[in-house]
């Protein structure tokens, strides 16, 4: 069976499964729902931990020899799988589904791996896991949920912050929830538990905020001028190459451009994305970025981007952050003045 990330506790807290294997690319979550599953093992008597790391040459042979040997100290023991590939190969794929068919009654079984695309979530090993045990899925806290998700956690540990500080932490660490972790810590730390506004976020906090080239596409597509604007500070003063930038924004432009032809030509918006293989969960951003601009505006934007890619490889004179802020902000619907392509 899958669960999602929030309904781990509750499935803890009415008994332990065989199996269980934490799945996902937020390392925060991912290391605490591996802290809950090892603390509720703990719990039920598993004293006795084995920790297993999958590396180049790993001897699948141990994991099936950790379920037969006898345990020295308790009745039950937790072997503690670490897959950061997410491949187990075929060696490893046999041996998670004997193990799976075999499901040793005094033996817990703890997988962590990074996200898992479609086809590996289809193969037999992924199968038999989920099969026997449970799957959780960790997903990333999307921007609009983080502020909520900043506010449970800031009353957990006893802060009572108001909704203004609650923004100004959301901003300042966005899409970085290790960082949000470790400065309400720091928050409790040097404000002690009760109110906290947002004079004492500003005094107290460090801007930690982590973007990366393809939150920048999205906040585009969705319109968001002020969020984009920010992206691309954040970017630059990460030290991320011009090039990278220009070639994501370029790649959707080309493909936006591409659908709205087809749009303006009698096509439906879905049948459209389907050609250019936009994702489901995308469709929404695409879409709406679709209906901000005419095929003509694409087809201007492209030749921006022609020119921003110029001035970034110094064929063209220019600031290569401010070419990509004009060109970024005109995705989102922003029309700043700038050189002619």
């Amino acid at each position: 069976m899958k669960l999602r990330y929030d309904q781990l506790e509750a499935h803890l807290a009415r008994g332990l499964a065989p199996i269980y294997m934490v799945s996902g690319d937020e390392p925060l979550q991912v290391g605490e729902a591996g802290d809950a599953i090892r603390a509720a093992a703990r719990s039920h008597g598993c004293a006795e931990r084995e920790v297993l790391h999958v590396e180049a040459g790993f001897d699948w042979s141990a994991l099936l020899a950790s379920t037969t040997t006898l345990s020295l100290f308790s009745e039950r023991r937790l072997v503690d799988l670490r897959l950061p590939t997410g491949k187990p190969g075929d060696a490893g794929a046999k041996a998670l589904v004997q193990y799976a068919q075999a499901r040793p009654e005094d033996v817990l079984l703890l997988v962590t791996c990074p996200k898992l695309d479609a086809q590996q979530q289809r193969s037999k090993w992924f199968k038999a896991l989920e099969g026997a045990g449970v799957i959780v899925q960790v997903w990333p806290v999307e921007p609009g949920r983080l502020p909520a998700w900043i506010g449970r956690r800031m009353q957990a540990r006893g802060l009572q912050p108001d909704p203004a500080a609650v923004s100004m932490l959301a901003e300042q660490v966005e899409g970085n929830l290790l960082a949000a972790d470790q400065e309400i810590e720091k928050l409790l730390l040097l404000h002690g538990p009760g109110p906290v506004s947002a004079d004492a976020v500003a005094d107290m906090v460090a801007d930690s905020a982590r973007f990366d080239v393809f939150a920048l596409v999205d906040s585009a597509l969705a319109g968001d001028a002020a969020r984009t604007a920010r992206i691309v500070y954040g970017l630059r003063a990460e030290g991320v190459t011009p090039v990278l930038v220009v070639w994501a924004l370029a790649r959707e432009v080309r493909a936006l451009a591409a659908m709205a032809f087809e749009v303006e030509h009698g096509a439906g918006p879905d049948a459209a994305m389907a050609r250019q293989r936009v994702w489901d969960k995308r469709k929404p951003l695409v879409g709406k970025a679709l209906r901000r601009h005419s095929a003509g505006r694409w087809r201007a934007l492209l030749a921006q981007c022609g020119h921003a890619d110029r001035v970034v490889k110094g064929a063209a004179a220019g600031s290569p952050w401010e070419e990509l802020l004009q060109l970024a902000e005109a995705m989102a619907g922003i029309e700043l003045p700038g050189p002619s392509p």
